[in-house]
């Protein structure tokens, strides 16, 4: 079975991509966070499966 690591966005709706772990999830994070950011999202949480792991986790482009 492979684990599902994505994050759940707030503020504008956007579909969220999987990843398999959670160092690949953070390091597509840390490209697009402002493009995120750019399209409304207001914050997100990292989910592994449904679980929470941090978050939510502000998106401020100032």
């Amino acid at each position: 079975m492979t684990e599902r690591w994505r994050f759940r966005y707030e503020g504008a709706p956007s579909s969220s991509t999987d990843f398999p772990t959670q160092a690949d999830a953070e390091s597509w994070f840390a490209g697009e966070w402002s493009d995120l950011a750019e399209q409304g999202v207001t914050a997100v949480t990292l989910l592994h499966e449904d679980a929470e792991v941090y978050g939510p986790m502000p998106l401020d482009l100032a």
